[in-house]
């Protein structure tokens, strides 16, 4: 562990000093080429950050040192464990620091706990969620039988859910899984398609097979899918049924209509868990028709055993730029509401007031 010595030096100001137990390289502290320090000077700029040894100490003042104390503190528990610090972690992990300072974060949660909560390792790669949010969407999904997974693009909540689903496979807690996504595109009329079945579906379906390749063997998918343990279909093909001692996960829930939404919700059997996952910024339903996942919201909050998940731009885990770019979008849609109706009028035949939807480019 960490071991710190604090004291005074200089008026306003205070020193932290930390000592790196010699079981762990500096290297795997400050990174290669001093990467992680750097991104730690970067948060911390009005600190002054020195490695002798290996030893670091942190001048500056008193709260923001004591920031870079837990830091260090949180970053040594980490690599306890075994996994290595990356940036991305590093400025998550102040992320979720300052925002526990602000009193906007869970004081009950610390950084080590949600970089290092395994979900699924397979061939040498561990799935684990990233951020606070993400955690907190996986304990869910533990805890209860219906979770709706809401948020913005690249914030996991398809590929997280698809690893609890496989998780819950491998440990024998369900007997197979299911993953569907409405054919919006086709308007769901997939018989005007030409080809096979497969071949009709296949460019719907497509991301839910990347995914289920990243966590499994990719040779045994197909056997899996022929023994019917994994099934991957559009929600059309599922009415009509009831799916018991299943995961299974709607993708793109978005882009199903209040009728859609109520019909799949009721599929659900016994000894099964369901995973809804969308984007209400990315609905791409013909003009004039309800999202019904926006819908349901209103309809079950507050329903024993259903529970909503809600990610935002933070929680984004592709390039950093996804984030900059979700919150533009959301500042610009937050501008045109608020200009109203009136600013781009006219009769060239815009889209009806408050629809609030935006096409996926």
């Amino acid at each position: 562990m960490t071991q710190t010595t604090p004291s005074q030096a200089g008026s306003g100001q205070e020193t932290a000093r930390f000592t790196v137990p010699p079981s762990h390289p500096m290297v795997t502290v400050l990174g290669s080429g001093d990467s992680l320090l750097r991104v730690i000077e970067d948060a911390f700029p009005g600190t002054d950050i020195h490695v002798r040894g290996n030893e670091i100490s942190a001048t500056g003042n008193p709260a923001e040192v004591a920031l870079v104390q837990r830091l260090f503190d949180e970053m040594m528990l980490v690599l306890r464990t075994g996994q290595p610090m990356t940036e991305d972690a590093v400025e998550r992990s102040i992320s979720m620091l300052r925002a526990q300072e602000n009193g906007t974060g869970a004081v009950d949660e610390t950084p080590a706990e949600v970089l290092t909560q395994n979900i699924l390792s397979n061939r040498g790669r561990t799935i684990r969620p990233k951020t606070l949010n993400q955690k907190r969407y996986v304990d869910a999904i533990d805890k209860h039988t219906v979770v709706f997974g809401i948020g913005p693009a690249g914030t996991g909540k398809t590929y997280l859910a698809m690893a609890k689903a496989v998780q819950a496979l491998q440990a024998k807690q369900v007997t197979r899984i299911i993953l569907t996504r409405p054919a919006v595109e086709a308007g769901e009329r997939l018989g005007y398609l030409p080809g096979t079945l497969y071949e009709k579906i296949d460019p719907y379906l497509r991301p839910l097979y990347d995914a289920l390749h990243d966590m499994l063997d990719p040779d045994s998918i197909p056997r899996l899918m022929a023994a019917g343990t994994i099934e991957v279909a559009p929600l059309a093909y599922m009415r009509g049924r009831t799916l018991n001692d299943a995961f299974i996960i709607l993708d793109e829930a978005q882009n199903t209509n209040p009728e859609q939404m109520k019909m799949f919700l009721t599929r659900l059997g016994f000894d099964s868990k369901i995973v809804i996952t969308g984007d209400v910024t990315q609905i791409d339903l013909p003009g004039g028709t309800k999202s019904g996942l926006r819908q349901v919201r209103e309809i079950l909050e507050g329903v024993e055993d259903v529970h909503f998940s809600l990610l935002t731009s933070t929680d984004v885990v592709r390039h950093k730029l996804v984030g900059r770019i979700v919150d533009a979008y959301d500042r610009y849609d937050s501008a045109q509401q608020q200009a109203g109706p009136a600013e781009g009028g006219g009769a060239s035949g815009s889209a009806p007031a408050g629809r609030g939807n935006r096409k996926r480019k």
